[in-house]
């Protein structure tokens, strides 16, 4: 299917050939028959994309200082890898659709095939979006009225909190499209509006809709005018709509206020906020929210939650639903606001417009009919991007990768290649970073179907990079499919996951086939760890650990911190550490004990670990430090001797006869050691880098962990 997309590296807009999303639980596959170019926020983020790297940073001075930090407790060649890594990742662009339901998904109630709906989805001939961010367009609603849905109701969210009551005087600073749609729907709710801006056309437009106007290219003053038209009393509401960096709209919106008045920001405007402006007349400001309460919150927009209605009147759904109740029965008229269209394939003549300096407002995108003869396309879930490799060597490893997100595109993508293996397949749930990772590094194919990569002949391994509650089901029906597994951590969430584990490759094994099932514990591939491990093998005293993580905070909506979805963090990823202790130990982990910290997300614990040899291990894994500091320190200590492992940066020996230090120029944790052992098993027919009832026991103990934290 086509799908526009964006590079925020340079700027560029182009028009990819995506394959076709499938709709997750809980959400609705729309084939689309509009959408609108949201003309502020897109050209805000080709106008990011286009700048340097000096200007990217002046407009995310708070992005600085995170590079900063990690520059200081990583160095810096990662550093510029990871942040290069982020800007070459493609960004799909809209968020303003109307199409047909093709499908729901499971979960959704109250949507069918045929129905048309709008939703904030992507400019792209089919889109997959959460039930909670759909509604459906009355008869009486055009596809053309119908796009200006989504937009409309960032417009109405603000007016909202602005809570205008009838005969009020309100300013609309700013007369692009949510500007004009909010000077209508003021209108509507009674209120004399001014509306100001720089354009002629757009100011006359405002005045075809029924306001007074402020035409600021004609040098006339803002507040002057806004006191006048309150008969000197000072308006009653400012929404701000308008799109700049500087303070001043802000500025004026508190001079034209009346005492107790309210100034409400939709758009994008400098916050260096005067407190004089504000004391003394006591007026409120409020940055309004996109398309209203639910937004961001994960478990309204991805897991389905709705608001009560008794206690939440209006969410986004329901303002959605609003606005199309006024496009039905005429109160707002957006015919007037479209400027230009295109067909989806002439997209780049859009942007053109909204970068350039030819005047253009509403641009619609047009899309091809649901005919039979244009069905097919644009429902391919797999698409073909380099020719199969030829005469491929026997027993070569021929890898299909199960997600596409940072980790896997920074630094396993980039291991296994490294590596020498043949890319075969890539698969990932919306299609574009899929479509953006097989591009780069050299798949034969992307798809939005894991079943093609764990049912294609070509492959004979798969990396599995998705989210934690998905491991333990994609293990299981790899091995099924005879295919080798390499499975980004954790191994599983629960203990009957481990033993569906466990009973899979049993089967397999049974059945003739000898997987190689590795989790990628990278850490004990690390250069400096293997240098450890060799020391301490040669040691025959008990030896204490001590690793300690300064893993940062992660807030509580993330997926990683949910139970269900990422298992928290305990499991998530101290597993890492306790993989980690488990091989310098050399021996079997016999008890554990917790430590937790209440306040908090629950991810601040200290573990300690006994094992077999008498050896006793403490990981002190704390959510509650600064980033300014180093992420992770081991010490080891053994016979009278002291190892010290400073972020895998810098190893110190203390007593060790014949070693003293061995320090790194760039931090290295193993993940590409890790990925060629693991292929080099699979090449020569060896046995598994990391023993196969160690990953079980490392997971059993992780899981255990957890659920103690979680009593």
């Amino acid at each position: 299917m086509k799908q526009i997309l964006q590079s925020l590296k340079t700027g560029a807009t182009e028009i990819a050939e995506v394959p076709c999303v499938a709709p997750a639980r809980g959400q609705v596959l729309i084939r689309t028959a509009r959408s609108l170019v949201s003309a502020g926020t897109e050209r805000m983020l080709v106008d990011f994309g286009k700048a340097g790297l000096i200007g990217k940073a002046r407009q995310q001075p708070d992005k600085v200082r995170q590079v900063l930090d990690k520059v200081r407790t990583d160095g810096l060649a990662p550093t510029l890898e990871a942040v290069f890594n982020k800007l070459d990742q493609p960004l799909p662009l809209g968020y303003c659709n109307v199409g047909r339901v093709i499908e729901a998904a499971r979960g959704v109630a109250g949507f069918g095939p045929g129905e048309r709906v709008v939703s904030n989805g992507k400019h792209a001939e089919v889109v997959s979006v959460p039930l909670n961010l759909c509604a459906k367009v009355p008869d009486a609603v055009s596809d053309d009225e119908a796009a200006f849905t989504v937009l409309g109701a960032i417009a109405l969210q603000g007016i909202r909190l602005v809570q205008p009551t009838l005969g009020e005087a309100v300013v609309v600073t700013g007369l692009g499209l949510i500007g004009l749609l909010a000077v209508q729907l003021l209108r509507a709710h009674g209120c004399r509006v001014l509306g100001i801006d720089l354009d002629p056309a757009r100011l006359r437009l405002a005045e075809s809709f029924g306001a007074e106007t402020v035409d600021l290219s004609a040098g006339v003053d803002p507040v002057a005018a806004a006191l006048a038209f309150s008969r000197g009393r000072g308006v009653d509401a400012v929404i701000i709509a308008a799109s700049t960096r500087s303070s001043e709209p802000v500025h004026q919106a508190a001079l034209m206020s009346r005492k107790h008045g309210r100034v409400v920001l939709v758009g994008v405007a400098g916050l260096e906020l005067d407190r004089a402006d504000f004391y003394e007349k006591e007026l409120t400001f409020q940055v309004s929210c996109s398309y209203g309460p639910g937004r961001y919150d994960p478990s309204y927009e991805e897991k389905g939650q709705d608001y009560p209605i008794g206690f939440v009147r209006w969410t986004e759904q329901r303002n959605f639903e609003a606005m199309l109740d006024m496009l039905a029965d005429g109160r707002l008229d957006v015919k007037p606001l479209i400027s230009h269209r295109f067909p989806i394939a002439e997209a780049g003549k859009a942007y053109e417009l909204v970068t350039g300096k030819t005047p253009s407002l509403g641009i619609l995108l047009e899309y091809p009919a649901d005919d039979a003869a244009s069905s097919e396309a644009p429902m391919r879930r797999t698409v073909s991007l380099v020719p199969a490799a030829s005469g491929a060597r026997a027993g070569k490893a021929a890898i299909g990768f199960i997600g596409s997100g940072n980790y896997a595109t920074a630094v396993l993508i980039p291991a296994f290649k490294v590596a020498g293996v043949r890319l075969v397949g890539i698969a990932s749930n919306a299609g574009v970073s899929g479509l953006h990772a097989g591009l780069k590094f050299g798949f034969e194919r992307t798809t939005t179907d894991v079943s093609a990569v764990l049912e294609d002949p070509d492959v004979n391994a798969v990396v599995v990079v998705t989210r934690h509650d998905s491991h333990a089901d994609l293990v299981c029906r790899a091995l099924g499919a005879r295919k080798h597994v390499f499975l980004e951590k954790p191994l599983a969430l629960l203990q009957d996951e481990i033993r569906a584990i466990e009973a899979a490759r049993n089967a397999a094994v049974g059945a003739g086939f000898s997987p190689i099932v590795m989790v990628g514990f990278n850490r004990r591939f690390a250069p400096q760890v293997q240098k450890i491990k060799t020391l301490l093998d040669g040691a025959s005293d008990p030896k204490s650990f001590v690793m300690t993580v300064n893993a940062g905070a992660i807030p509580a909506t993330h997926w990683t911190q949910d139970h269900k979805v990422g298992g928290g963090r305990i499991v998530g990823e101290a597993c890492h550490f306790v993989d980690l202790l488990r091989f310098l130990a050399g021996a079997p982990i016999v008890s554990h004990h917790t430590a937790l910290m209440k306040a908090g997300t629950g991810d601040t614990a200290t573990i300690t670990l006994s094992f077999a040899d008498g050896s006793i291990g403490v990981i002190h894994y704390f959510a509650n430090g600064s980033k300014a500091f180093p992420k992770e320190r081991l010490e080891v200590f053994s016979g009278g001797r002291i190892l010290q492992l400073d972020n895998f940066r810098r190893l110190q020996g203390f007593g060790w006869p014949g070693f003293s230090r061995l320090n790194l120029w760039r931090q290295d944790k193993g993940q590409r050691a890790c990925a060629a052992a693991f292929v080099r098993a699979l090449e020569t027919g060896g046995v598994s880098p990391i023993v196969f009832d160690e990953l079980l026991e490392v997971g059993r103990t992780a899981i255990e962990i957890a659920e103690t934290c979680r009593a």
